[in-house]
Order: C-alpha cells, then structure tokens, then sequence
C-alpha cells in the first residue's frame, strides 16, 4: 500500500515536471500587478485533428500577466512557429508559418461562478496556468483552413495516386454524366438482347 502510495507521488511529479506550470497568484492578487515571461516552447510536434506536425521553427514565447480586476488576470503574448503541413491536394509536406498572438482574460479560482467557466478555462489548475495547454488552443485558433504547395496545385490522381503535378500519369480521366446514367441502362439493356 506505501508502495502504491510513493509511486503515485513519483508519478505525478514527473508528471509536474513535463508539464510546464506558470503560478499567477500574486498577479491574481495584487492589484494592478504585471509580469513578463520569456518561456521556450518545449513541443517539436502539434498534433491537430488525430494528425502530428512538425515544428520546424520556433520564436520564444512572450507572454505578459496583468491583474484587471479582482481575481482576473489578462494575458497576452505571442509565438511564431514554421508547421510541416501536408497540401490538401497532393500531399506534399509545406511549411507553414503561424504568428500566434493571444489576449485573454482568465478567472482564479475563487472567482468562477459556474462550471461554464471552469469549462473554458481548462488550461488552468488552480492558480496555475499550463502553458502548453493554453498555448495549443491558441495555435488551434491560428491554424490554416486549407494548406495548398502552391495556388495552383492539381492535386493527384484519384485512380492512381500519381502526383499531378510532376505530369500526367496517363489514367482515364473520362467521368461520365451521372445525368445520361438512365440513357446508358438502356443502351446495355440493347446490347444484351
């Protein structure tokens, strides 16, 4: 049992330990308070929609704390990062550029009146901002619809999976009419006869 006990207290400080924690009680506090942080963001992948990117660039992330109100604190910061994206149409990996600029308001603890809020500020364990968490929803925010190698990219193709854009592959591109579908029952209907 103090085996189990020991291991569940080693396990969460290593866990304490990836997970990188900002405390903002004092600024959470002390009216009219600011404080800077210059923090390097630790993640070399982002994953989005079940899909991991490269990180292949990153700035610092500057981040600024300021006490606006009794138990509320405004963030603002930013990021800039260069993600290994793969083109919608072909495939191809791109690096994107991304400049993450955010501005929140968070709410301590003391402050949330409803589980509402507590919802939307899951990025926050007590006093403490998890810097990771908070900065993967605002690359959420910042991410590209659509990522395309170039404007006119033609994707590839959809019988072969050659890439169209080193040239044609040769594969019959004829699609026909789902119109004319009822006209063609009837011409094969003819010929079986």
């Amino acid at each position: 049992m103090i085996e189990c006990a020991i291991l569940d207290i080693f396990a969460h400080v290593i866990h304490r330990e990836l997970i990188m924690l900002i405390n903002l009680t004092d600024v959470f506090t002390s009216e009219g308070k600011d404080r800077r942080e210059s923090l390097a963001y630790e993640p070399d992948f982002y994953s989005f929609m079940g899909n991991k990117y490269r990180i292949c660039e990153k700035s610092p992330l500057e981040m600024s704390f300021s006490n606006v109100g009794t138990g509320k604190v405004l963030i603002k910061g930013e990021l800039k990062l260069v993600l290994e994206i793969p083109c919608d149409r072909c495939l191809q990996m791109v690096n994107v550029p991304l400049e993450v600029a955010f501005e929140q308001e968070v709410l301590s603890p003391d402050a949330i009146t409803d589980q509402n809020e507590k919802d939307e500020q899951d990025f926050m364990l007590g006093y403490e901002l998890d810097v990771e968490a908070f900065v993967n929803s605002e690359i959420l925010v910042n991410m590209p619809v659509k990522v395309l190698c170039k404007p006119g990219c033609k994707g590839i193709c959809k019988q072969c999976g050659h890439n169209l854009n080193e040239g044609e592959c040769g594969c019959d591109t004829f699609v026909p009419d789902p119109r004319m579908a009822a006209i063609k029952d009837i011409f094969n209907a003819n010929k079986e006869v």
